[in-house]
């Protein structure tokens, strides 16, 4: 474990150090997050979470009453050129394809794209939304990382109406997280494949990229949540 001026430098701890600093800032950017505020929609059309038999959205999923909302599979354009990376790489088409759920030939389409890429048009999301969403995946990764790599990543959250306890059960998944991470070997840093999640590429990357990737997921995850709530108390003010 290398250090300068007591701050580690190695690998594992720069990931670690900048998860702790993110977290910091995300819990004290949900403190006090109400039930009304979480499930808010500031624009007509948001995915949030719904009740069974409620959700509009393709391919809601959860296990209990309340559904996170998720819409048709495709490969946004934020992925164009990672796609394309994994293609160069070797990467079959086949296997891209399955990663996304998609058809060969949306992948084919996507390789062949040339030129600037459109922005994809995304759904606003809620609060409700993005947290849940975080849940799902870190509870997807631990399992497929450090657990019995068996469960189905979409029954492992219930989700649900109330922010306290959402608030609650995810930063006791997180810190289940932390402590995982926290004693990761270097060999298993550089192993491709240690994490075996299903959705997405962690089956073919050592786990120091995935890694990554979780912090950078939660880091702008916990962002859009911060402004949402900061546009909730602008729209509090002006109705005042």
């Amino acid at each position: 474990m290398a250090t300068i001026a007591g701050l580690r430098t190695d690998r594992l701890g720069l990931l670690l150090d900048q998860f702790d600093k993110a977290r910091d800032m995300a819990q004290v950017r949900l403190a006090g997050l109400g039930d009304e505020e979480y499930l808010w929609e500031p624009v007509p059309g948001c995915w949030s979470i719904r009740r069974r038999g409620e959700a509009a959205t393709p391919r809601a999923f959860g296990p209990g009453d309340w559904l996170l909302d998720r819409g048709a599979p495709d490969i946004p354009a934020g992925e164009y050129a990672e796609i394309a990376r994994q293609a160069a790489g070797g990467m079959p088409v086949a296997k891209i394809a399955d990663d996304w759920s998609v058809s060969v030939e949306r992948v084919e389409e996507v390789l062949a794209h040339t030129g600037p890429v459109e922005p994809d048009e995304t759904p606003v999301t809620t609060i409700a939304w993005r947290l849940g969403h975080l849940h799902f995946c870190f509870a997807g990764t631990w399992e497929w990382t450090f657990g019995e790599r068996s469960q189905d990543p979409t029954r492992l959250v219930d989700f649900t109406p109330d922010a306290a306890v959402a608030v609650e059960r995810f930063w006791a998944l997180m810190d289940r997280w932390r402590d995982s991470v926290a004693a990761v070997t270097e060999e298993q840093l550089d192993t491709i494949g240690f994490s075996q999640y299903p959705y997405g590429s962690d089956p073919d990357e050592p786990f120091v990229s995935a890694l990554w990737g979780g912090n950078l997921e939660f880091i702008h995850h916990m962002a859009e949540i911060a402004l949402l709530r900061d546009l909730w108390r602008a729209r509090a003010t002006a109705r005042a």
